[in-house]
């Protein structure tokens, strides 16, 4: 540790954060971080990329009223360089970006303020980014913002996100044409001849690394030892969740091969379209993104293990950086400090009388706050702060250092359909501590489950996942827990089922073997694909006459698909039900064992049910497009209830 104070020297083209530990060198005025010095290694970053190529923020952005989520890549460049905080324990300085009229068309209708501070002390620095759009700018849309890190591809090869997720990396030239055959998507690639024969065969792809929200605060490389230089971690650690679009099981993107890190604000990643951030006309809009921490370590006790060392170090700061939450140190007015925030306590019950004749503590539930909307709406919001936490197992609550402003409380429990949603608006101020008391939560339910198949958890991890195919495995994910995580299942259903669609009996079947944990489509000899019609077998010994049924259908993702309900007769024209096409968020085909949530009510009628055996018809239209291959939805759970 060095007691060196923060230094800042500033040259023509470029700056210098130095704390005696790690100098950052960023350029000036654009505010790319084009070298970092640390631990007796020159440039952490690749020296052999551009200087604007190594470290830097960018942003996606498409016209108002285009459709998608793709758009024009724009790295954010600074205009104009500002020392905001010199002094011995803290230098902030700022690269800005404004924009004009003149500018439309040519760059993102955005003022961006990209903020970088360096502490005394500290084994790293801070980055983050105020985002602001005027109301009589032009509208748009925002599909992603990020920090990308591309470190040297010389010394980083191991990477870790997890205690169980890390390994050693293959190279990026493995990825090449010659060395890399690409596949299907096309980020994934098979490596057919790879620098380290060790690697042949595997498949890479950056998507088998995407973490939920929840878990995602460290991420990163460790640098192999050297005769001159220890191993040398590399970690970005995200303390918070508040500045995360979608809430705590949304997807994104961690580390993957270059070596690259990435720090995630804003993606369309598992969620589509419909989490795109959309600005209207005359709308205005500001967002703090951030800080977020590059953290260096090094090696300490060369009788341990480095990786583990180094991973467990890297654990240990993320911890405190969670706990230092949120930051005293930002300069920004438009960054909240504690003393700006408030919270908000209670205790969540469920109450379902077909489960319990008391109402039922809500132990692991998830609890937020998020933007006023509708039920569930969370799961799609991008443009303010979600605030979350989950409930111990007296169902108690807390939710600190909320930023103010106003929210709806919203949660969902593990165990239970549906969503809880209170429309009352919660005002947060400065200091408030609002407790809410007990709150009751009534999932849908209109009377006893006659069966049902699967857990509602909003995941489809409890169904068969099948095993790879042996010519597309990414050795990590052998015997492992998060199995879903191989390349190509989605192709083993119709090698499982060849001549006829999954048949699952009530009572007999099990849905951990006999559930296939996709309904994806068919690929038929011609290599086109067709839908598929998916049936649930069940005995009924009475049928209430005059009655309606409840077919509770929950699906953990749905991408392009048509979900269509029919009920002992496969050719019902009109089905009973159907979803319409709904879903975009291509979760079978990256590898993500959800996406976003939907839940379908559907009524039965008695007249359709007869005493003794009944089949219900799940059938998946859709087969068309660019890839029909990944069209196709999950299950979360189903149930069938009769009536009171």
């Amino acid at each position: 540790m060095s007691s060196q104070a923060v230094q800042l020297r500033i040259k023509s083209n470029h700056v210098v954060m130095d704390n005696g530990i790690v100098q950052v060198y960023l350029s000036n005025p654009g505010g790319f971080v084009t070298r970092i010095q640390y631990n007796g290694i020159d440039n952490l970053l690749e020296a052999l990329n551009e200087k604007n190529n190594r470290g830097y923020w960018d942003v996606v952005w498409s016209e108002y009223g285009s459709t998608g989520t793709t758009g024009t890549f724009e790295r954010i460049v600074g205009t104009s360089f500002n020392v905001i905080m010199e002094t011995e324990e803290q230098v902030e300085i700022s690269f800005k970006r404004t924009w004009n009229p003149s500018l439309k068309g040519k760059l993102s209708p955005l003022n961006i303020d990209k903020r970088y501070v360096m502490l005394r002390n500290s084994s790293g620095f801070y980055s983050y980014a105020i985002f602001e759009h005027l109301k009589e700018w032009p509208a748009f849309n925002i599909p992603q913002i990020r920090i990308v890190y591309k470190l040297r591809k010389d010394k980083f090869h191991y990477m870790a996100m997890a205690d169980n997720r890390q390994r050693l990396m293959p190279l990026p030239d493995d990825r090449l044409p010659g060395r890399g055959k690409e596949l299907i998507p096309p980020e994934a690639v098979l490596l057919v001849n790879p620098i380290e024969p060790e690697f042949l065969g595997e498949v890479d792809d950056k998507y088998q690394y995407s973490s939920e929200n929840i878990n995602l605060k460290v991420h990163g490389w460790i640098s192999a030892e050297s005769e001159t230089i220890p191993a040398t971690g590399f970690w970005v650690i995200i303390p918070s969740n508040e500045f995360r679009s979608g809430g705590l099981v949304k997807q994104n993107l961690t580390s993957h091969v270059g070596p690259i890190s990435l720090a995630m604000f804003l993606s369309a990643h598992y969620a589509g379209e419909d989490i795109v951030l959309k600005l209207q006309p005359n709308e205005p809009w500001k967002k703090v993104f951030g800080p977020t921490f590059v953290y260096l370590n090094n090696l300490l006790d060369h009788d341990e293990d480095p990786l583990a060392q180094l991973w467990e170090d890297a654990k240990f700061q993320m911890n405190k950086e969670v706990q230092s939450w949120p930051y005293d140190f930002p300069a920004s007015d438009d960054f909240q400090k504690a003393s700006q925030r408030g919270s908000v306590c209670g205790t969540l019950l469920v109450r379902d009388r077909c489960v319990s004749d008391k109402d039922i503590i809500a132990k692991g539930a998830y609890v937020g706050l998020a933007p006023p909307g509708d039920a569930g709406s969370w799961q799609r919001e991008c443009k303010g702060y979600q605030f979350w936490s989950k409930s111990n197992e007296e169902g108690y609550f807390s939710i600190n250092n909320i930023r103010s402003g106003d929210y709806n409380l919203y949660a969902w429990v593990p165990g239970f359909i549906g969503e809880y949603w209170n429309n009352v608006v919660l005002k947060i101020t400065p200091g408030c501590e609002i407790n809410v008391d007990d709150i009751v939560f009534e999932p849908p339910r209109d009377g006893p489950t006659l069966w049902e198949i699967g857990i509602p958890d909003r995941s489809a991890a409890e169904f068969y996942v099948p095993d790879p195919n042996p010519k597309f495995i990414n050795k990590l994910f052998k015997d492992h827990p998060d199995k879903f995580r191989q390349y190509g299942l989605w192709e083993r259903y119709a090698e499982l089922y060849p001549n006829e669609d999954l048949i699952y009996n009530v009572g007999v079947s099990d849905y951990t073997k006999d559930w296939f944990y996709a309904q994806v489509t068919r690929k038929k000899n011609d290599g086109s694909y067709q839908g598929t019609t998916w049936q649930i077998k069940f005995n009924m010994d009475d049928v209430q006459e005059n009655g309606l049924y409840k077919l509770r259908l929950a699906l953990a993702s749905a991408n392009v698909s048509e979900l269509q309900v029919r009920v002992n007769d496969e050719k019902q024209d009109p089905p009973l039900f159907t979803t319409g096409v709904i879903g975009k968020d291509n979760a079978i085909a990256r590898h993500g064992i959800h996406g976003l949530y939907w839940l379908f009510n559907i009524g039965v009628p008695s007249i359709l049910l007869i005493k003794g055996d009944n089949t219900i018809f799940l059938t998946q239209t859709m087969a068309t497009g660019p890839l029909p291959l990944f069209q196709g939805i999950m299950y979360d759970y189903i149930r069938l209830e009769s009536p009171y």
